[in-house]
């Protein structure tokens, strides 16, 4: 199917593996020219050269308050326009909630939220002109709240709630603003934790992975690439009507309304 985003222009957070990466590569197969953004200039070295000719690259660290600014304008240096933010960046450390430093919860916020907030902010008039969409990747833990993931829930839901306020401007201004949950999804990071969940109960590596996700209650862990179909349609005109949209794609994992 034709998504009709050939030769538009999308910015993509945390670009350089996992989830991002199959962002990029999804969005490249559709025509879309971009600008990935991560800490890592090797990585996103390497995800530039399999989406092709129409990638630029920004390295930087998002934490820090002018990043943002500098990477939207580079964005409208490159191409002369922006389409579409896919804002990806930020992980968040899980833990024991009296564990957890002030440090901790200042970097949770640091890079997610606020990476969230200012490429938003910067990117905004750009998007009105173009009549461009936002993606928030956020999680599900932003909807349901668990013991070890405080700092986590906490991002997420914030991101949730600006994407509500988001969309609510862009319906006058022309810019479409939805979110995604994404469930357990094969990650490194979910890869290694597999792996070591199989060492230490000597089973094997697919056994491992029943076990947890049906710990979870649900069937199967998903892929990024699943992820991507997801943002390639929000950014699309077959989602033009989606305004606020929360869209979990968590193979069933959040149960609440």
């Amino acid at each position: 199917m034709d998504m009709l985003l050939e030769n538009k222009v999308a910015i993509i957070t945390g670009a350089s593996r996992g989830i991002g990466r199959a962002i990029a590569e999804r969005l490249a197969q559709e025509g879309m020219r971009l600008v990935l953004a991560a800490r890592s200039a090797d990585r996103l070295q390497e995800v530039a050269a399999a989406c092709g000719a129409g990638a630029r690259i920004f390295p930087a660290d998002l934490r820090e308050e002018p990043s943002p600014g500098q990477l939207i304008a580079f964005a409208i240096e490159s191409f002369g326009g922006l389409d579409l933010l896919v804002n990806n960046a930020g992980a968040t450390k899980r833990g024991d909630f009296l564990r957890l430093t002030e440090e901790d919860w200042q970097d949770g916020f640091a890079l997610k939220f606020y990476s969230t907030v200012r490429c938003s902010r910067a990117a905004w008039p750009h998007l009105a002109n173009s009549k461009g969409a936002i993606v928030n990747i956020v999680g599900v833990g932003g909807r349901t709240g668990t013991a070890e993931f405080a700092i986590g829930g906490a991002v997420n839901a914030a991101i949730l709630n600006l994407t509500k306020v988001l969309a609510d401007r862009g319906i006058k201004e022309g810019v479409r603003v939805n979110a995604i949950n994404p469930g357990y999804i094969l990650t490194d990071r979910l890869n290694a934790r597999l792996d070591l969940h199989a060492a230490d109960h000597q089973i094997t590596r697919a056994e491992a992975a029943l076990a947890i996700s049906q710990g979870y209650g649900i069937a199967r862990f998903g892929q990024p690439a699943e992820i991507a179909a997801a943002v390639a349609f929000l950014a699309s005109p077959a989602a033009s009507y989606c305004q606020g949209a929360i869209l979990d794609v968590d193979g069933g994992q959040t149960r609440t309304l």
